[in-house]
């Protein structure tokens, strides 16, 4: 069964890497891109969208259906620029610059930085705690009694995508006292990975190819979604896709508790490359450990 899975993976490794040589995948994030050099006063269309994408991810509460719908770069707008500048240590001016540009743009975490008014990245709240650049909150994990996982992968999920889903699982499992094990057909969960798209139910919508990768949630929900429509590369590295053995890891780490980090270097970062991989940085490592007192 390993083998044929492994062979499996390799024919369409080989198929989708040749498919995607000379492709240059959109974002659903690509108005960004329209609006370099963009600052407080000016009023250029594309601005209602980045006033959505900024409330989706935390750095507006709320807006007025005029605000919404309206492409005026306003003071709303300025204050949340200069906060998710902070986070992602660029320079706070409030102006959309180029360094500004090439985060947001980058495929990202669906998970917001800011969460009920609380900047889990800048460590704001007394309920945050931090060691390095790692961020959890108090109450956000499995019981003692619960260190054993399962975890089920639901409907069409591609069998090639299955093995790299298991790996993360085992690196997690290789730096904390956590087990996790597969289970099949109608046997309980307390995890459970699909790959979805668009509007699937959860309040939490995709937005197709490119943008948002993936979203999981907190103990002890245990869901973890994944973008149909995006690209993936499964172990063998496509420089026009997403590997999602590094999305798994990262959110994995959701499921497990742990915020986004501040450390670009950390998987559980917010945002990725494509073409590239990542590993358990020295900070996610100290972050699952301080979480869970090992």
């Amino acid at each position: 069964m390993a083998l044929k899975l492994a062979n499996s993976l390799l024919v369409f490794i080989i198929t989708v890497s040749i498919g995607y040589a000379s492709y240059t995948s959109p974002s659903a994030f690509d108005f960004i891109k329209n609006l370099e050099g963009c600052g407080k006063g000016n009023a250029t269309q594309g601005i209602y969208q980045l006033k959505t994408y900024l409330k989706r991810f935390g750095y507006i509460e709320h807006l007025s259906e005029t605000q919404a719908n309206n492409d005026v770069f306003d003071d709303i707008l300025e204050s949340a620029i200069k906060t998710y500048q902070a986070n992602y240590k660029i320079k706070p001016t409030g102006i959309i610059d180029a360094a500004t540009v090439s985060r947001m743009t980058a495929p990202r975490c669906g998970v917001a930085d800011i969460i009920n008014g609380v900047n889990h990245m800048r460590h704001r709240s007394s309920m945050i705690h931090t060691v390095s650049h790692y961020a959890y909150v108090t109450g956000n994990k499995w019981e003692p009694s619960n260190r054993h996982l399962t975890y089920k992968f639901l409907g069409d999920f591609p069998e090639v995508a299955k093995l790299p889903a298991a790996l993360a699982f085992k690196r997690w499992a290789s730096v904390t006292r956590f087990t996790f094990s597969e289970v099949e057909g109608l046997e309980r969960s307390d995890l459970t990975l699909e790959f979805v798209r668009r509007d699937h139910g959860d309040g939490l919508p995709f937005d197709g190819e490119g943008g948002v990768l993936a979203h999981a949630f907190y103990p002890t929900n245990g869901r973890l979604h994944f973008d149909l429509d995006d690209k993936w590369f499964y172990l063998f590295i496509n420089k026009n896709a997403t590997d999602l053995l590094s999305v798994s890891l990262h959110e994995i780490g959701h499921l497990l508790g742990l915020q986004h980090s501040t450390v670009e270097a950390a998987i559980m970062y917010p945002t990725f490359k494509r073409g590239e991989t990542k590993d358990l940085d020295q900070d996610d490592i100290l972050g699952i450990k301080a979480l869970y007192k090992l």
